[in-house]
């Protein structure tokens, strides 16, 4: 198998899941699944040159899976938003594309016994991983992953579960210049029909993406969790993600470091949810931004970059690291020994008040400002990041059992969040458990993790009514 990054850095980025030959069969087909975009795609251009060096036919094939862990109709409608996106892209490079409803190891198994390579993307999660491991062990056929979610690969970075930023920083910039480079659209030389998959398994059914311009197209394919509905404020795909990078690096790189964290002012990027479904890539965001401030934002904005490179690149990989490493990520034992011991020492503490779950998800607690951060999120599909901290730390005052707090905030961050059930959302809950800090001044309730109170809100932010008014209105 030619690598097509041979002789490059960008080489680490390639890993060989299994150890099959290539078989006398001709077809290379990219099972895309974490990275749906047609841009700064390094898989997807990793297969086209292998198609291309083989005389090959290639085909893309994106296997959407009903019963996604934690998603709804609000996740699966921003991911079909993209997928007619990539549709529209392949057909004007001339790859054929193929959007099958289907269990995605099943049918890319199936797959896998047709064709001679298949190359997929990288995601991080457990069942991500899980798909992945048994298409490689049940293929005849070598199937490669190409990592294209981050900068830097999590496993060139690091070989663990890192203690913070603080330890991940300089080893991941370490490596920054070598993987901060334009990713190379190559030509394909294919065909672009007939189909090189042959027949799918009698429980599959192809969809035409151009099809699906409503969300009561999707809910009638297969049975959805519907009751979190598709949000107004956001669009997937492509398209959407290249508006939203245009209008933050006009409007909000610059004073980006100072204002980020202001609730009221909303100075963030919009960008996560985007990330999360790989409508966009990380490495063409921070190119984008440097080309900024080399340009019309020049010096003055250099440290807006390095906070956005340090928001985008440090702490998002740090969450790859964490899921990629601690086979606990999502749960009570995954956070560090200190903190799961405070933590259980004042379980039996008294707390303020105790809330259930219900009344949570329904923010109708007696704090205002954690109402505001809720209906944020329920009605916008986003929160912001200073507000999201504090919302994990209530949740954690007013449960009596702290591994039943991290298990609900996980529930309600998946259901609720376009970029629910994403590494970063696991790392941000567990960061407000005591992952990825330090203990503090031992007290009530939290023992020696940090803790964050309304009164600090206030402090901090003098407009903080106004992100109050806004969200309980």
């Amino acid at each position: 198998m030619v690598a097509y990054f041979t002789g490059m850095s960008q080489d680490a980025r390639v890993t060989f899941l299994n150890r099959s030959a290539v078989p006398r069969r001709n077809g290379v087909v990219y099972w895309m699944q974490a990275s749906a975009r047609t841009r700064y795609n390094h898989a997807l251009e990793y297969a086209v040159h292998v198609a291309n060096h083989r005389s090959d036919p290639l085909e893309v094939v994106f296997v959407l899976t009903p019963g996604y862990p934690g998603a709804n109709l609000r996740h699966y409608w921003f991911l079909v938003q993209g997928l007619r996106d990539v549709a529209d892209g392949l057909r004007d490079r001339g790859i054929p594309f193929r959007l099958i409803l289907g269990a995605p190891p099943v049918v890319v198994s199936h797959i896998a016994a047709t064709v001679g390579t298949i190359v997929t993307d990288g995601g991080y999660t457990r069942v991500q991983r899980q798909w992945r491991d048994r298409v490689a062990a049940d293929a005849d056929c070598p199937v490669v992953e190409v990592e294209s979610n981050v900068v830097v690969p999590v496993r060139t970075v690091s070989d663990k579960d890192e203690w913070s930023a603080a330890t991940l920083r300089r080893k991941l910039h370490r490596h920054l210049d070598d993987f901060l480079v334009p990713v190379t659209t190559v030509g394909y030389r294919g065909p672009s029909a007939p189909s090189v998959l042959g027949s799918l398994p009698t429980d599959c059914r192809e969809i035409d993406p151009a099809d699906l311009t409503r969300p009561e197209d999707l809910t009638s394919l297969f049975a959805l969790e519907t009751s979190v509905a598709p949000v107004s404020a956001f669009r997937g795909g492509e398209a959407a993600a290249a508006e939203r990078l245009a209008d933050f690096l006009e409007h909000r790189l610059r004073h980006f470091d100072e204002r980020r964290n202001v609730p009221d002012l909303d100075w963030t990027s919009h960008l996560s949810p985007y990330l999360h479904f790989g409508h966009v890539s990380p490495v063409e965001l921070v190119l984008a931004a440097q080309e900024r401030v080399k340009g019309p934002l020049g010096d003055d904005a250099r440290g807006d970059l390095d906070t956005f490179v340090e928001e985008l690149v440090v702490r998002r990989e740090l969450a790859m690291n964490f899921v990629t490493y601690n086979p606990e990520y999502d749960t009570f034992r995954g956070l560090p020994d200190w903190a799961r011991a405070t933590l259980e020492e004042h379980s039996g503490d008294d707390r303020p008040v105790v809330y259930d779950l219900d009344t949570l998800e329904a923010a109708a607690t007696d704090d205002p400002y954690w109402n505001a951060c809720q209906r944020e999120m329920v009605q916008r599909g986003v929160m912001h990041g200073y507000m999201r901290m504090y919302w994990g730390k209530k949740i954690l005052e007013w449960t009596q059992n702290p591994e039943e707090a991290l298990e609900r905030a996980v529930i309600l961050n998946d259901r609720y969040e376009l970029d629910g059930r994403d590494p970063n959302g696991y790392a941000g809950v567990a960061w407000c458990f005591g992952k990825h800090d330090r203990p503090w001044v031992e007290r009530p309730v939290f023992g020696k993790v940090r803790y964050m109170n309304a009164n600090g809100l206030k402090r901090k932010f003098k407009g903080i009514d106004r992100y109050l008014e806004r969200w309980n209105s």
